[in-house]
């Protein structure tokens, strides 16, 4: 019995399928993913910004290809970087076939918008064919017709529906190497949708509140949603979407499943508030250690607290810890237990290098690979 069993989260069985090499579902790490927003057709920018979602740790990146150009345009994108890109598909069949013929890894797409039987079946075979898997995408915002003729208005019901019946039309043509996703801008919607549709099928699930919003309200209203989930056990890749940097999407992504235990990966920061009581400036000090110390991968803990109130205890749970002292003299843990005092005008650079010098034994013991996101702490039962 785990001594904290509160802590535990039991996976949702689901099968599993690839994305290019990055298995989802089926006990995998739960993967984070994001979005260019640059115009695909400029190979250069699109380039650049999955270069930059790769280094912010995304597993996935889905690019817009609207347009015969932009469907192309991957042949030269995809050689480029390392992740594996998703093609996002509305409605021209044609865009799939080229995006599978071009190098994309998988397919977004709404089987109900592609058209005839036919034209399903043509990107079926494609996928088939280049050994992509496919990701069927229902959004509130665009049900079918008849569905909200049937329920009056989009609701989990409706969307669950929409979901399970474009599922039958992939497995009708004997594909199943696909996930579903049911999402929706209000959370309430959309977390009871993937709760129905995870209810109803052994699916992969790709996690999202939709629109959700720019960076600080579109943060809270993903955590909530995808957070209620995955506390569930509910969801096996995310993506947070923010009218923001799609850099920031990643980072939102990971500090959701940071707190949850789910993956770990960088610098965890734990730190005080601040107030009357701090022997340095708390909220400055943490912001400049956020900004040169995202460039580490490996998961490891480092308390900044400002007193020694609650400073000395927190430390004693990280791997490296600081507390504010009198005099300019704050005391540095080591491993949770006290090591050595360091002034205000070196405490900075100090701290940054000991976090440099840590994650670099880490590595060099192999207990960061260990302790990394790449090893999900939840398991599938």
């Amino acid at each position: 019995m785990s001594v904290r069993p509160y802590r535990d989260i039991t996976r949702r069985k689901s099968r599993q399928v690839h994305v290019g090499p990055v298995p989802v579902g089926g006990g995998a790490p739960i993967t984070v993913q994001s979005m260019t927003n640059t115009p695909t057709t400029d190979v250069a920018a699109t380039v650049a910004q999955i270069k930059a979602l790769e280094d912010a740790g995304a597993d996935i990146v889905r690019v817009s290809c609207p347009d015969e150009d932009s469907s192309r345009a991957l042949k030269r994108i995809v050689p480029q970087v390392s992740v594996p890109i998703v093609a996002d598909i509305h409605f021209h069949y044609k865009r799939a076939i080229e995006a599978a013929e071009n190098g994309a890894a998988c397919l977004r797409i709404n089987p109900g918008n592609i058209g005839s039987e036919d034209r399903v079946r043509e990107v079926v075979k494609a996928a088939k064919d280049h050994g992509l898997s496919m990701r069927i995408g229902v959004n509130a915002g665009s049900l079918e017709k008849h569905l909200l003729e049937k329920y009056g208005e989009p609701c989990p019901e409706a969307m669950v529906e929409s979901a399970l019946s474009h599922a039958r039309i992939l497995e009708d043509h004997d594909f199943f190497d696909f996930k579903v996703s049911v999402k929706a801008s209000d959370v309430f919607l959309a977390v009871a949708a993937y709760q129905g549709l995870a209810d109803a099928c052994d699916y992969p699930l790709h996690l999202g509140i939709t629109e959700a919003g720019a960076l600080r309200g579109g943060t809270v209203k993903s955590s909530i949603g995808m957070g209620t989930l995955l506390w569930a056990g509910i969801g096996d890749t995310i993506r947070v979407s923010l009218s923001a940097d799609p850099v920031e999407e990643i980072h939102a992504g990971y500090e959701i499943l940071k707190a949850l235990g789910l993956r770990h990966r960088g610098v965890t920061i734990v730190s005080c508030p601040s107030c009357a009581r701090q022997a340095f400036p708390v909220i400055k000090t943490v912001e400049v250690l956020e900004e040169r110390l995202a460039h580490i991968s490996t998961p490891l803990t480092l308390s900044i607290i400002g007193c020694v109130v609650n400073g000395p205890g927190e430390a004693r749970e990280t791997d490296i810890g600081l507390t504010g002292g009198g005099n300019g003299n704050h005391m540095v843990y080591l491993s949770g237990v006290t090591d050595h005092k360091i002034d205000d005008d070196t405490m900075v650079d100090h701290i940054v290098s000991l976090v440099e010098a840590k994650a670099a034994e880490l590595d060099a013991a192999g207990d960061g690979e260990g302790r990394n996101t790449d090893t999900p702490l939840a398991h599938a039962s």
